[in-house]
């Protein structure tokens, strides 16, 4: 039962720690990623899809994206689709590629990439707190319906605070690095 419980707040907790990661990546940092582009959606054939469904993207540099989409009929759309994303990013076509230079930042656009950091972090902080509540709370109804003892109840929220800490402290881990990351000039 205890167990039940631990597992399923730490499976929540780990979708939450890869849902930081992937918000994280797509925040610029001066530096090209392709994850950049993961936000881009183009319409194709009637439906909107992402941009990796319809072109490779690469970074060859570090201040590069190239986008090469499959189809040179696309060229146009994956163009107008980058734009009207509005990542700040300029794309440039030669009619089969699409070249995206990657502006140096300002020091005053690091700080607020570092507060939406922060900001972004602090929520997921909130989420896994907020797992461990919802854990703790069925760990306290269990003790209360005689499911579990409360040597066990104790003990179980105990692990559940351990866990909490554990991937509290890797969302601080993965802050660290981004803003080590957006305030490398």
């Amino acid at each position: 039962m205890e167990k039940e419980i631990l597992k399923n707040a730490e499976q929540r907790m780990k979708k939450a720690l890869e849902h930081l990661r992937q918000e994280l990546a797509s925040v610029r940092t001066g530096k090209a990623t392709t994850a950049l582009l993961d936000p881009v959606r183009v319409e194709y054939y009637g439906s909107q899809v992402p941009l990796n469904q319809v072109a490779g993207v690469s970074a060859p540099e570090p201040r590069l994206l190239v986008v090469h989409p499959w189809e040179r009929t696309m060229v146009p759309e994956v163009e107008k689709a980058i734009l009207k994303a509005d990542l700040g990013l300029n794309p440039a076509s030669d009619g089969t590629v699409i070249r995206i230079p990657i502006p140096s930042l300002t020091e005053e656009r690091r700080l607020d990439l570092v507060k939406l950091v922060k900001k972004m972090v602090e929520e997921g902080r909130v989420g896994v707190r907020n797992m461990r509540r919802d854990g703790n709370d069925e760990i306290k109804k269990a003790e209360k319906d005689g499911r579990i003892s409360e040597d066990v109840s104790r003990k179980t929220q105990n692990e559940m605070q351990k866990l909490t800490d554990r991937y509290i402290e890797m969302m601080d881990e993965l802050l660290s690095k981004k803003e080590a990351e957006i305030m490398e000039v």
